[in-house]
């Protein structure tokens, strides 16, 4: 939104524009419902945006991030929301897909008050929504939320510890095995060369995976500290992360921000395969086709990066952590299926990934 402008009239216009282009945005993406809630007393400002209900009540974690804007929130929401319904659609989940955004104040005076007003708001929703750990939100904030609604997982009693990391890399390590098997025609990740953008917590756990598979790893990260964990404990090589895309490897591994295959780093790609935790890898939809024009096998994020839902998904379900990590492991066996149409029809796993998830949300 422009900061600048002549005088009151003219910044109410600018306000209504990016609006109508946010409300634009929830149409295109097929939004059925957008919840807010307001609660001045606990400085409660929350989004729940509903993007899918055609396979069940739709289910997303919530983030408590402190946003520049309102609408940069509204925009985060509903991206992530959408961005849920194909992962539990891929995935075959009994749910749709949806996303909870709290608009962090500077300071949460009393966190039990919040996270209970933010209970009352999931629960008038009558079990449309389900809420989960995501960013800026821990189970104990889960184990409050659990007071004032049922329609809640990653608590205490689930037998979930909060974070989603371990299961979301074991997933991104089975898809990136069914590739490395369909591209490359080997059985395991021994001695593959695995390079890995970004040592978060996603990346550190995929790395502890590869490692105990025997994969050579090379890894990059702004955070040296983050890096140099891996070094000690895996024995990593490091490289500088404008240099991991010309990287000569068999697996290019996004595991840090979205947008980073472009028409640049695509061409700049010296591997097989990309198979990566990151959400949204793709800068535009239509550079899978770029990487499919260039005999890249590109495993869909959203297929392989859905670990965390899935888990707290079948937790939610059937409260049985074995049938999760056995769903998770299952990942293999839908990205492969989905390399093989991909080379039968001659077109981007992407395109493939999205349109199963499509006809399965209709």
């Amino acid at each position: 939104m422009v900061e600048v402008v002549v005088n009151n009239q003219s910044r109410h216009q600018i306000h209504y524009t990016a609006c109508d282009s946010l409300m634009r945005y929830a149409d295109l993406l097929g939004y059925g419902e957008i919840h807010t809630k307001i609660d001045d007393k606990t400085g409660l400002k929350a989004i729940i945006a509903i993007n899918n209900l055609s396979r069940g009540p739709a289910i997303g974690g919530t983030r408590c991030v402190a946003y520049q804007t309102v609408d940069k929130a509204i925009e985060d929401v509903l991206r992530l929301g959408y961005m849920m319904s194909y992962k539990a659609a891929i995935n075959n989940l009994p749910h749709g897909g949806a996303k909870a955004v709290l608009i962090k104040p500077k300071v949460i005076k009393d966190r039990e008050a919040y996270f209970e007003k933010f209970g009352e708001f999931i629960n008038s929703l009558d079990g449309r929504y389900i809420t989960a750990v995501d960013s800026g939100t821990t189970t104990d904030d889960m184990d409050i939320i659990a007071r004032r609604t049922p329609y809640v997982t990653c608590t205490s009693k689930s037998g979930s510890d909060g974070d989603p990391s371990p299961l979301t890399a074991l997933g991104v390590r089975r898809g990136m095995e069914a590739a490395v098997k369909f591209k490359l025609g080997r059985d395991t990740l021994d001695g593959v060369h695995v390079a890995i953008q970004g040592a978060g917590h996603v990346g550190y756990y995929l790395a502890k995976e590869l490692h105990a598979l025997g994969a050579r790893i090379t890894m990059c990260d702004v955070n040296v500290k983050a890096t140099q964990r891996c070094v000690d404990e895996f024995g990593v090589a490091i490289c500088h992360p404008e240099e991991i895309y010309e990287l000569k490897a068999d697996v290019f591994a996004p595991c840090a921000l979205g947008a980073v295959l472009n028409m640049d780093t695509i061409k700049r790609l010296n591997v097989a395969v990309v198979a990566g935790s990151a959400n949204n890898q793709l800068a535009h939809h239509h550079y899978g086709a770029l990487l499919h024009q260039r005999g890249i096998l590109y495993a869909p994020d959203f297929l392989i990066n859905a670990g965390g839902l899935i888990h707290v998904a079948v937790i939610y379900d059937h409260g049985d952590l074995p049938k999760s990590v056995e769903q998770i492991k299952n990942i293999y066996h839908t990205a492969y299926d989905i390399f093989e149409r991909s080379k039968h029809e001659n077109i981007a796993t992407n395109e493939v990934a999205e349109r199963i998830a499509r006809d399965r949300l209709k």
